[in-house]
């Protein structure tokens, strides 16, 4: 086992990147290197240039690499915001195809997803996409399937939600290379439960509770996902009721005692979540958002939104535009 050849593992990393993404991940590959007492991953950090990267937490990076100089890493994984670009797009995104084509494991962690599919290599692919992102990503690549899994892997491909999925993303890494012992006590070190595979759906907050989406009744665990599913042409209660084999009286009851709120507010809670999404994470006008989640006209929306969160939509842009500036120039306040 000495003698097997180093996996090569490379994270491109962008301005304001989400450093536990990176951490999650290369601290798992350090002790299983100390455990199994060898060098079984190496890891590079790479970049767009030479010049130094600053994390989502203010922590800056000095990279290893240029990505233009990538010697065809094992694995590359992206680690980027949403709003990440190169700054020379032909060459960056180039630079990924030729990766691809030529046997590196591309993949992307949260935000990072974003750059990955900008860059045409994630054709056909289905995509592991943060909760929060959700609605961002389907209003960019409407073609490609976004999937509310933990990870998802395919031959070439590997993506993860976030910074837990990433430490259960390491440890597929590490079982396959070194075996499942080895994992397990990489993930005893940490203290991490257990490893989440393909299959394991993301915990999502339900709304004004300390709860997730897991722990709704199945009467209302269902009713969500149907109004999930029509936040662009809104639903009903009593239709939902029809879809989930309920009657509407039932709906009321059960959203009243599992969350406290109406199905009707609970599901103007997960329009508004949508639409704050697609204002922090994507380019989209006041009325395209608007007409995104159900709503004929900027002005309910904009009151709605108010309610929601205690400023419009227009000022939660210019706040964010304060800390966030790309291409030179402030995401579209209208």
């Amino acid at each position: 086992m000495n003698d097997m050849k180093i996996q090569s593992i490379g994270f491109l990393i962008f301005d304001g990147f989400p450093m536990a993404c990176l951490t999650s991940m290369i601290e798992p590959l350090r002790a299983s290197n100390e455990i199994s007492g060898q060098v079984a991953f190496s890891w590079t950090l790479y970049a767009e240039t030479m010049d130094k990267v600053r994390s989502s937490a203010g922590v800056s990076f000095e990279p290893d690499m240029a990505l233009g100089q990538a010697e065809r890493p094992d694995h590359l994984f992206l680690l980027s915001p949403p709003m990440a670009r190169f700054s020379n797009p032909k060459a960056g995104y180039g630079a990924l195809r030729t990766l691809g084509r030529h046997g590196t494991i591309l993949g992307g962690v949260s935000g990072g997803v974003f750059p990955l599919v900008r860059s045409g290599v994630m054709a056909g692919q289905v995509v592991s996409v943060h909760w929060c992102y959700e609605a961002a990503f389907r209003s960019e690549f409407p073609e490609v399937e976004a999937s509310d899994q933990v990870i998802e892997v395919s031959q070439r491909r590997y993506t993860a939600s976030g910074a837990a999925a990433a430490f259960d993303l390491s440890l597929r890494l590490i079982e396959t290379r070194l075996g499942a012992d080895v994992a397990t006590e990489v993930a005893c070190w940490f203290q991490h439960p257990l490893m989440r595979g393909e299959g394991v759906r993301q915990s999502i907050p339900t709304y004004r509770q300390s709860s997730t989406d897991a722990t709704l009744p199945p009467v209302v665990a269902k009713a969500v996902a149907v109004f999930a599913a029509n936040l662009t042409e809104p639903i009903s209660v009593a239709d939902v009721a029809d879809e989930v084999g309920v009657s509407a009286r039932q709906i009321e009851r059960s959203f009243k005692k599992a969350t406290g709120q109406s199905p009707s507010h609970y599901y103007r809670s997960m329009r508004m979540k949508a639409a704050r999404q697609l204002v922090m994470y994507s380019k989209n006008s006041m009325a395209q958002i608007a007409l995104q989640v159900g709503y004929g006209s900027t002005t309910p929306m904009v009151q709605h939104y108010k309610d929601a969160f205690g400023l419009s939509p227009q000022e939660d842009r210019r706040r964010i535009n304060l800390y966030r500036v790309q291409d030179n120039s402030p995401v579209p306040s209208v």
